[in-house]
């Protein structure tokens, strides 16, 4: 370093300004506080006590300045490595979120084109079960009474013999009695069809509700695994965190244990982080 290089070059002329360009420096700083405290041990020595104690006043100086300097850089130091973390994990979180808000997005996709494929299908064969219901059932015609057929051999009994206002007669009794068990068959045919088709639809029901179940099974499960791995990962965070919180604050008790201001007794150079930022960053 030129202020140490220069051939008889007095220490007591660096300035706190020349400190500071030193700044980036540990080892050239700690040289030169070296050969100033050498220097006030050789005035002192020399009798010279006034250049040594002005050698001790600029040493106090200096120590000061450094160790705020150091303090401010250690400080800096370790505010980029917890907000280091900070991002990496607000970065971390926001990709779990997009991952696993992309996985709810897909499974409720499929689960809409399961019920829709479902719900179509049951559509269709409840129009082809209906069909043949229709066509199926029995009795698929009248059953007629005894009643209604013996109108109708008396009807033509009566037309053969001519006798065709009695004729006329019982065949409006005959309508009469056959459009009553017409009816009766129609309706019961009716309810029995509503009956089998009631049927047909539960069937359908419960297999629509069984895909319902496994959907929300499947929902259930998937929101399971989402708070799981959000847990993991918040608990990867607490750790590195606190790792990071615990590593600093020995590098900060080393500091305060070992101030530059204590004279040449403390540590040859000052701690560091055994885990500065990229260190947090990768075990994050």
């Amino acid at each position: 370093m030129s202020y140490l290089a220069a051939d008889g070059a007095n220490p007591m002329d660096v300035s706190v300004e020349d400190m500071a360009e030193m700044a980036g420096e540990d080892a050239p700083i700690q040289d030169f506080l070296d050969v100033l405290e050498r220097h006030r041990i050789e005035c002192e020595r020399s009798g010279k006590y006034e250049e040594a104690e002005l050698a001790r006043t600029r040493l106090e100086q200096l120590r000061r300045h450094e160790e705020s300097r150091r303090r401010e850089e250690l400080r800096s130091q370790q505010l980029a490595e917890r907000l280091g973390v900070e991002e990496a994990h607000m970065t971390e979180l926001q990709e779990f979120n997009e991952i696993w808000d992309r996985k709810a997005a897909e499974f409720e996709a499929h689960a809409a084109t399961l019920q829709n494929t479902l719900a179509a299908r049951h559509q269709a064969e409840h129009q082809e079960h209906l069909e043949r219901l229709r066509r199926e059932t029995e009795p698929r015609t009248p059953r007629w009474s005894k009643d209604l057929l013996n109108l109708r051999r008396i009807q033509e009994i009566l037309a053969k013999q001519k006798k065709y206002a009695e004729a006329e007669k019982t065949k409006l009794q005959a309508d009469r009695v056959e459009s009553e068990e017409h009816r009766a068959w129609k309706k019961k045919r009716e309810e029995k069809i509503e009956s089998l088709e009631k049927q047909f639809l539960h069937k359908q029901q419960l297999e629509m509700g069984g895909l319902l179940k496994r959907i929300q099974s499947g929902r259930e499960e998937q929101k399971q695994a989402r708070k799981g791995e959000l847990e993991r990962l918040l608990q990867r965070y607490q750790n590195v965190k606190s790792q990071l919180e615990s590593q600093q604050k020995i590098i900060q008790q080393r500091v305060e244990r070992f101030p530059l201001t204590s004279g040449p007794q403390r540590p040859e150079s000052r701690p560091e982080s055994r885990s500065g930022r990229g260190g947090a960053l990768n075990q994050f």
